[in-house]
């Protein structure tokens, strides 16, 4: 929790776990994350490709494959209380939760939208759907165009006659369709250039400011940077950092987190040695042992616990001083 956090939070995942059972392997895609969402914050999750963060996402939905293996719980807040999402049947999650209560917007605004019909025409055949009482639907779907940053002339439009920004804007207005109180964005900045990146960043932050709880899954450390009010850093299935979002950038503590960090261009753009691990083929013991700088002297497997107040580490020779966590000898 951070200081801000003063209300409950809309989602709370408690040590989530996925599997993928396989014919001749078991692909650990999660471990044990733990994390919250509140409203008025946007959460971070950031990691190289193949950590595991898109199956998070998926697994907070109940959109997972038939092979998957679920562990922990995720509590999702309602007006009829706590829902536990990874129980809930499909038709509770179909007609309550997907798009009305958490939204997902999708990695490929290309595939989410349907190539032969209008933008409005999908709009408002969510809005229909997600939100009946809505009567001057025009109007509405007007109204989420300029929230999420797209033109409302631009609605009327075939996928294929959008830029990839304004694809990307078009899936954040069908995301916020239902009026959800928790947004699920996934990439949601991939193949966008800079200044397009930026504004997606600046929209996210704003939902936030409204009130909605949002969780940010992205490899662009630059843009979490600039929309982040809290931070959690993913490594081989395991959250492994996280921390509100100015402390984690200003004195990361896990070395993962620091390389991860300087090898943006910002912070002397040096690349991060080696590979993150196969999640079918996970090492014993600390996963990013085989890349660390001071691997010698680390051999445990550290859960993430809490080192100070407001910031959680898994690592295993944490350094904790009465001003907090000290980066040296940090592992």
């Amino acid at each position: 929790m951070t200081p801000a956090d003063t209300t409950s939070p809309l989602l709370r995942a408690e040590r989530l776990s996925v599997r993928f059972r396989l014919r001749d392997s078991l692909v650990r895609a999660v471990t044990d994350a733990s994390f919250e969402l509140h409203p008025g914050r946007l959460l971070a999750l950031i990691g190289e490709s193949g950590c595991g963060k898109s199956v998070l996402a998926a697994a907070l939905l109940g959109l997972l494959p038939g092979n998957a293996e679920i562990r922990g719980a995720v509590w999702l807040d309602t007006a009829g209380g706590l829902l536990e999402l990874t129980t809930a049947p499909e038709r509770t999650l179909a007609r309550r939760v997907r798009g009305r209560k958490v939204a997902l917007v999708p990695q490929s605004a290309a595939t989410a939208l349907t190539p032969v019909r209008t933008v409005r025409a999908q709009l408002t055949e969510t809005l229909r759907a997600l939100r009946p009482e809505v009567t001057d639907r025009k109007r509405e779907a007007d109204r989420l165009a300029e929230t999420a940053g797209l033109a409302p002339t631009a609605l009327d439009r075939y996928p294929h006659e959008l830029s990839g920004g304004m694809a990307q804007r078009a899936v954040l207005t069908l995301a916020l369709a239902g009026d959800p109180d928790v947004i699920l964005a996934d990439e949601p900045t991939s193949g966008l250039d800079r200044p397009l990146v930026n504004h997606t960043m600046d929209a996210l932050r704003d939902l936030a400011d409204s009130g909605r709880a949002i969780l940010l899954i992205t490899h662009d450390i630059t843009a979490a940077e600039r929309a982040a009010t809290d931070l959690a850093v993913m490594y081989a299935s395991r959250i492994i950092e996280q921390g509100p979002a100015g402390d984690v950038f200003a004195n990361p503590l896990h070395p993962y987190t620091r390389a991860l960090l300087d090898a943006t261009p910002g912070r002397g753009f040096t690349p991060l040695p080696g590979h993150p691990p196969n999640l079918s083929a996970l090492p014993s013991g600390c996963a990013f042992r085989p890349r660390c700088p001071d691997r010698a002297t680390c051999t445990d497997d550290p859960a993430l616990v809490p080192v100070t107040p407001h910031r959680s580490l898994a690592c295993a020779r944490p350094r904790v001083t009465r001003a907090g966590v000290s980066t040296e000898d940090a592992c």
